[in-house]
C-alpha cells in the first residue's frame, strides 16, 4: 500500500495589480528561477551547539508562522508576535564583553546567541532584508525534536497572495534546516496559451545542511486539487571507483 503523505496547503489569492513605471516586474515564479543559490536569499545563520535552526527561502518573502502550538510571525504584521522570542542585539565592548542596548551607538553590535534553556524554548533571529520592501526574513532556533512547522510563502510581490504550508518533521539532529520553495518544471508542455499563462506548480524541499530530506509538490489534478503531496527523494549513491570495478570483473573471470 502506498503510504504517500499528504500535506494540506491553503492558497489564498487576492486579485491585485502592481503598476510600476519604467521597469519590468518579475513574477514570484520567475524570481525563484533567478535565484541561482540560497545565499541570494539568506543571510548568515549562526548555529548554536545542540540546537536546530529552521529557515525558509525561495520566494519574494516567507515567514515561519507557527511552530507546534506557538505562533511565531504575524500574518498581518509580518513581525514576531512575542518580543521576548526575538534575539536581542548587544554592543560589544573593547574587552569583548557584551551588554544589551537599544541605542545605535558606534560600538560594534552582535546577536545574543545565548543557548536555549529548555525543550520548548523558541528564539527568532533576524536573517536578512526581504525582497519585499520593508519586511525582514527571520529564522527560528529550537531544541531537537519532533515539530509541526507552518510557513507562509509569498510567490508574488504581493502580501495578499500567500501559500500556506504545514508539515510535521522529526528534527532529531542539531543543525540547520531550510524549507526551499521552487517552481516545478513540467516535462509535458503543449505550448498552448493556457499552459503558458498558468504558472508551473510550486514545490518545497526540506534541506538538512546540503542534503534534501523531503520534497512536497503541489498537485494540479482534480483528486488533490490545492494540496501538496510528498514525493520520494532519491538519494545519490556514489559510483564505485574504477579499481573496485576491475577487481569485481577479475573475480568473476576467475
Amino acid at each position: 500500500m502506498n503510504k504517500t503523505r499528504f500535506v494540506v496547503w491553503t492558497s489564498t489569492a487576492i486579485a491585485a495589480s502592481l503598476l510600476l513605471s519604467g521597469c519590468q516586474v518579475l513574477t514570484g515564479y520567475q524570481q525563484i528561477d533567478s535565484a541561482e543559490n540560497a545565499k541570494v536569499w539568506t543571510g548568515k545563520i549562526n548555529p548554536v551547539a545542540g540546537e536546530v535552526n529552521i529557515a525558509c527561502v525561495g520566494t519574494y518573502h516567507c515567514e515561519i508562522a507557527r511552530i507546534d502550538q506557538t505562533r511565531i510571525i504575524g500574518s498581518d504584521t509580518h513581525e514576531p508576535l512575542n518580543p521576548a522570542m526575538l534575539v536581542a542585539m548587544q554592543e560589544v565592548n573593547a574587552n569583548g564583553n557584551r551588554r544589551t542596548s537599544n541605542k545605535h551607538g558606534q560600538a560594534p553590535m552582535a546577536m545574543d546567541m545565548t543557548p536555549l534553556t529548555h525543550k520548548k524554548a523558541i528564539k527568532i533571529v533576524p536573517l536578512s532584508a526581504s525582497a519585499m520592501l520593508g519586511l525582514t526574513n527571520y529564522y527560528a532556533r529550537v531544541k531537537p525534536g519532533k515539530r509541526e512547522v507552518q510557513v507562509n510563502f509569498y510567490p508574488e510581490n504581493n502580501v495578499g497572495y500567500v501559500e500556506r504550508f504545514a508539515m510535521i518533521h522529526d528534527f532529531a539532529e542539531a543543525g540547520t534546516y531550510q524549507l526551499r520553495a521552487y517552481q516545478k518544471k513540467s516535462s509535458n508542455n503543449s505550448g498552448s496559451l493556457l499552459d503558458s499563462a498558468s504558472p508551473e506548480p510550486l514545490c518545497v524541499e526540506l534541506y538538512q545542511g546540503n542534503s534534501v530530506e523531503r520534497r512536497f509538490c503541489k498537485e494540479v489534478g482534480a483528486e488533490h486539487q490545492g494540496e501538496f503531496v510528498e514525493t520520494r527523494v532519491v538519494k545519490n549513491v556514489p559510483a564505485p571507483a574504477q579499481s573496485q570495478l576491475k577487481t569485481k570483473v577479475k573475480a568473476r573471470v576467475l
